[in-house]
């Protein structure tokens, strides 16, 4: 049924995005298994951890310069996408943002790094690592979803995926190399970003146009509400590796951090290509036709939630063996971590298309109050059950607050729905 939804309404748009996204998740995920073990054998649980750390210092500013854009930004150029005058309006506005925001990144994260102990140690580490924050600015990634043409971000990601794992085999040889990961980790943000940009210049005839006050604070102003929702968001999920790393040790964090990586692969591939490719269609769809909307999510939704609660009952079981083909045997706190960590997965599996429809349904207050309160209930959380239970508090936070995240957004939605749309679900969702 959800084919035939789909290929009626896009010409099997949605279709060829979701396999191009699956192609570019894929190899993005099959390479960092290859990588994974190859690190961690080489530089070892405690540089790795070390890099770890400080890659969870630079996604706070990542976060900080998309602003929200990959949504609200998005949701903007797939509704103008036939425009070409606003669509360009809205291209030079959010790169604007995004430019103005990576220079004040720069220099909040330097005055960090000089004053603070912990960071100046290791000053070279954040220095080369800091590429990655322009490097995704600058990447285009909310244009290509906006007009559905996913399939640039694959064949990009593809090349610079492929050369980043080949620097790595080639050039990483001990514990020394350490600081050559981050380097290779921007250079490879920075090129594909000015691929990505070039790509969009030259594909989609763009001119960057000084844009005025009041079409750049219209844009600040769109992504807001979907920002404070990203950031609290990212605060309980980029602070648990933090917070380990500065209650723990580099070793313990390194333990914590494979576990979550291994997490993070099952937990996005395929489900983000979905999200991403049917995000942009849904808007679409849901300006014609809001019930018909309102049922395809539902029925995506609930064929994702089956296929996890199948799956992950699979992927606990066979934990260890994961552990043991990535890693090598005697990584016993990475199980325990991973196990725990599976069950926040199924909580963020079953409420994907929720979360993303509430924004669709121009629910923006609702999202962000549902993360802010997360987040000012799991960042306390996070911290004092790292403190009383090292690795082990931080996963178990994370499936808390999962847990409390699904409930609070499935009742949320289905009131809000129940009450704009009586009756569609789950009465007349077969017959949309």
């Amino acid at each position: 049924m959800i084919p035939k939804i789909i290929i009626s309404d896009s010409d099997k748009t949605v279709v060829k995005n979701f396999f191009s996204l699956s192609t570019l998740q894929g190899i993005s995920y099959v390479l960092p298994v290859l990588i994974l073990p190859y690190l961690v054998r080489t530089i070892g649980p405690e540089k790795f951890g070390l890099i770890a750390f400080a890659q969870a210092f630079i996604q706070y500013f990542i976060i900080f310069t998309d602003y929200g854009f990959s949504l609200s930004a998005t949701r903007e150029i797939s509704i103008h996408r036939d425009h070409k005058i606003k669509v360009n309006s809205i291209f030079s506005a959010v790169m604007t943002v995004k430019l103005l925001l990576v220079a004040l990144s720069l220099a909040v994260a330097f005055t960090i790094v000089y004053f603070v102990p912990k960071f100046r140690d290791d000053w070279l580490l954040y220095l080369l690592s800091f590429g990655a924050v322009l490097g995704n600015a600058l990447f285009p990634v909310w244009f290509f979803q906006g007009t559905e043409k996913m399939k640039y971000i694959t064949l990009i990601n593809l090349a610079g995926g492929i050369l980043y794992a080949l620097c790595i085999f080639i050039f990483i040889r001990a514990p020394k190399d350490y600081l050559l990961i981050p380097a290779f980790n921007s250079l490879f943000f920075l090129g594909t970003g000015l691929a990505g940009l070039r790509t969009a210049f030259k594909k989609f005839h763009l001119k960057f146009a000084i844009q005025t006050y009041a079409d750049i604070l219209h844009q600040i102003r769109a992504g807001w509400s979907v920002f404070l929702s990203v950031i609290a968001v990212n605060t309980y999920t980029t602070s648990r590796i933090f917070a380990v790393g500065l209650l723990t040790n580099n070793t313990v964090t390194g333990f914590y951090s494979i576990a979550e990586r291994i997490a993070g692969i099952i937990q996005t591939f395929p489900l983000a290509s979905i999200s991403q490719a049917i995000y942009p269609r849904l808007n679409k769809i849901f300006i014609k036709n809001k019930k018909r909307a309102v049922g395809l999510m539902y029925m995506i939704q609930d064929a994702t939630t089956s296929a996890f609660f199948l799956a992950i009952p699979v992927a606990i079981f066979f934990s260890h063996l994961i552990v043991r083909i990535i890693c090598g045997p005697g990584y016993p706190e990475v199980v325990i971590a991973l196990r725990l960590l599976l069950f926040s997965v199924f909580f963020i599996s079953a409420n994907a298309f929720k979360v993303q429809f509430l924004l669709i349904c121009e629910m923006q207050k609702a999202y962000s109050r549902i993360h802010i309160f997360a987040a000012s209930l799991g960042l306390p959380l996070i911290f004092i059950l790292t403190h009383y239970f090292s690795y082990l508090g931080a996963a178990l936070a994370t499936v808390i607050i999962e847990a409390i995240i699904y409930i609070l957004t499935s009742q949320v939605l289905f009131y809000t729905i129940s009450k704009k749309f009586r009756g569609i679900y789950p009465k007349t969702i077969n017959s949309i």
